[in-house]
């Protein structure tokens, strides 16, 4: 068994974070609220750079996207339309001893990062038989009471120890690591087998069970059955419910998307992995209505088919839900390399027919391979998930449909023109799959069959009038996992040795200049120059209006460099006498140095503004 080991990357990261002002803990002088984090001068900075490009990208920059913000707090029949109320939950496990709540799906990461596991698994590591009596003994009595102190074998040793060496005498040994442990927090053995210690205090789990995730609240004076309400757990469910308010009041045609960014809440069990996976947290989404692929073939003849790879190029009306469904998964490959992640820091996890909603039709993860990421069996990282993209087929706007009673679907006049002129043998295959996919969507959410054969017959009947619930695709990305896979990607140690043999190590902070939380660092050479003072005022304000720059004049210019390069500022200007002319030629220029490779030059400072611009947008 391999001894877990601590993610010193991350924490180095987290270090930087605190010390710069990207990212601080919540409530920190109160001791801190897990699961929740605030953003410093620079995070703040950073995070409203990355919302501003995925808005521009996604709505300013297309015809066929609008925009919306919503209310956190929506009508509660909302989210049993969604399925929230009744399935949004994760398996979840109580200590018995301490009463935290564990997710069962985390347990053993999280056992993975205790120190309780991590010394008992040095032990396994330097010793040759890893159920060892006397070494085990020696660590309960010791180690094992501050670290684990609810565990079987340091509550009751001599009784763990007793039933292990029965099974070391049977020739029983631990299957893996998960096994052993497993062993050390079971007593006795019963009927039930071994049990799983808890991972803060080594006492025992209980079985898991069901736990919404939703935060529950109350609307109104009075505390009551009537008034309950949640915080949103996903931005997308405004944006179905108002779908046709969106789709008449911005003359969109169907297809076409409607992008938000806003707040969720989800009141997690084991926030962990810093701001990965947190209570409160930030989503871009992008609901994109495409037609049925029924109604592509009734109105161009047949559905679009693309390689399985690569970009399908610029929209075609022709295209079915797989090729939307591909172009959103490159488009959105395409953002992350224009922020400066590129193809290599990512990964994709095509999800299979078990890990998919029973509504969905594919989904693609983007993943980014965090420090934290885990290895596969064959050693490669492989990541964690930055965004879906997922193909959702028509159920969201049917669930709002049937819950509601108000109608979802659209008129295509083109489709009722074009199915007119269609064969009848046409028309029937076209039908029978429409009714096909409609009967299967009711009978999944619970309909009766006679009643969704019904409703079925009815909707294909619509189909040949031009009638049709829109399907969807949905790319969905966590801002807040974003920052932290941006800040992941900047940071980088600079080691350098001086000509006496000193070693030190600086850090930057390698942004791309689109993110970058200040875009220019602006440093007269010496603060008690008044000319050279007033020269570079006349630069920053010249600059201001147009991007996040800083004024910095503390210190030798070296220490102001290394500052802005911890910062993550790709560019800063310094102000010199040359600038005042000094050597005339030089008048009124500057020297631009770029932060990741240190070079210099000069540059006019009429010409400024535009130039950076163009590096910074």
């Amino acid at each position: 068994m391999a001894e877990p080991k601590e993610n010193l990357q991350m924490e180095k990261i987290v270090s930087l974070c605190k010390r710069r002002g990207f990212i601080f803990q919540s409530s920190e002088i109160y001791g801190g609220i897990n699961g929740f984090w605030d953003y410093g001068p620079l995070g703040a900075e950073l995070k409203r750079n990355v919302k501003e490009l995925w808005w521009n990208t996604m709505t300013r920059e297309r015809e066929d996207v609008a925009g919306l913000e919503a209310t956190i707090i929506m009508s509660p029949a909302i989210w049993k339309a969604s399925g929230h109320v009744d399935t949004f939950s994760d398996p979840m496990c109580s200590c018995k001893a301490c009463k935290k709540l564990i997710r069962e799906d985390q347990w053993w990461t999280m056992m993975c990062e205790q120190s309780w596991v991590q010394s008992l698994a040095a032990i396994v590591e330097a010793g040759t038989n890893q159920l060892s009596g006397e070494d085990l003994l020696k660590w309960a009595k010791t180690k094992g009471k501050s670290l684990a102190p609810n565990l079987a074998l340091v509550r009751n040793p001599e009784v763990t120890l007793s039933w292990l060496a029965e099974d070391v005498e049977k020739g029983k040994r631990p299957a893996d690591a998960k096994e052993y442990f497993q062993y050390l927090a079971t007593e006795q053995r019963g009927a039930t087998g071994f049990v799983k210690p808890c991972p803060h205090c080594g006492g025992e789990l209980t079985e898991p069970r069901p736990f919404n995730l939703m935060f529950k609240s109350h609307y109104g004076p009075v505390e009551s059955d009537e008034n309950v309400c949640y915080l949103r757990p996903e931005t997308a469910q405004a944006i179905f419910v108002q779908f046709k308010n969106v789709l008449e009041t911005s003359r969109q045609k169907v297809p076409f998307g409607i992008g938000q960014i806003g707040k969720a809440f989800r009141n997690e069990i084991t926030p962990r992995n810093y701001t990965f996976r947190s209570r409160e947290f930030e989503q871009m989404e992008l609901e994109f209505f495409i037609k049925p692929d029924e109604a592509v073939e009734a109105i161009h003849g047949s559905v679009a088919t693309v390689p399985a790879t690569g970009h399908p190029g610029e929209p075609q009306p022709n295209w079915g839900w797989q090729t939307w469904h591909q172009y959103w998964v490159e488009e959105r490959v395409r953002f992350y390399e224009g922020i400066g992640l590129s193809r290599d820091t990512l990964g994709f996890h095509h999800q299979t027919p078990d890990e998919l909603a029973h509504y969905a039709r594919a989904c693609t993860d983007i993943l980014f391979k965090f420090p934290f990421s885990k290895k596969d069996e064959q050693g490669n990282v492989k990541g964690d998930e930055l965004e879906g993209i997922a193909a959702r087929s028509d159920f969201d706007l049917s669930q709002h449909q049937r819950f509601s009673g108000k109608p979802m679907g659209v008129f295509d006049e083109e489709l009722r023109a074009a199915w007119g002129k269609l064969p009848k043998e046409k028309q029937d295959d076209l039908w029978k799959r429409y009714y096909d996919h409609r009967k299967n969507y009711m009978t999944k959410s619970g309909v009766e069959a006679e009643a969704a054969q019904k409703q079925a017959t009815e909707d294909a009947n619509g189909l040949a009038k031009g009638q049709y619930v829109p399907h969807v695709i949905e790319p969905s990305a966590g801002v807040d996992r974003l920052i932290l896979a941006l800040i992941a990607n900047a940071y980088t140690e600079v080691t350098k040795t001086d000509d006496k043999g000193k070693t030190d190590t600086t850090y930057v902070m390698k942004f791309h200049p689109r993110v970058a939380p200040i875009k220019v660092g602006i440093l007269p050479l010496l603060k008690n120059k008044p000319e050279l003072v007033k020269k570079a005022l006349e630069v920053r304000d010249l600059l201001r209006p147009w991007m996040n720059v800083y004024y910095d004049d503390g210190g030798s210019i070296g220490k102001r460099y290394a500052r802005q390069d911890e910062a993550g500022t790709p560019f800063c200007l310094t102000i010199d006498f040359d600038t005042l002319g000094e050597k005339p030629e030089l008048l009124d220029t500057v020297t631009i140095r770029y932060r990741d490779d240190g070079k210099q030059e000069r540059l006019k400072i009429s010409e400024l503004r535009d130039f950076l611009l163009s590096k910074t947008r």
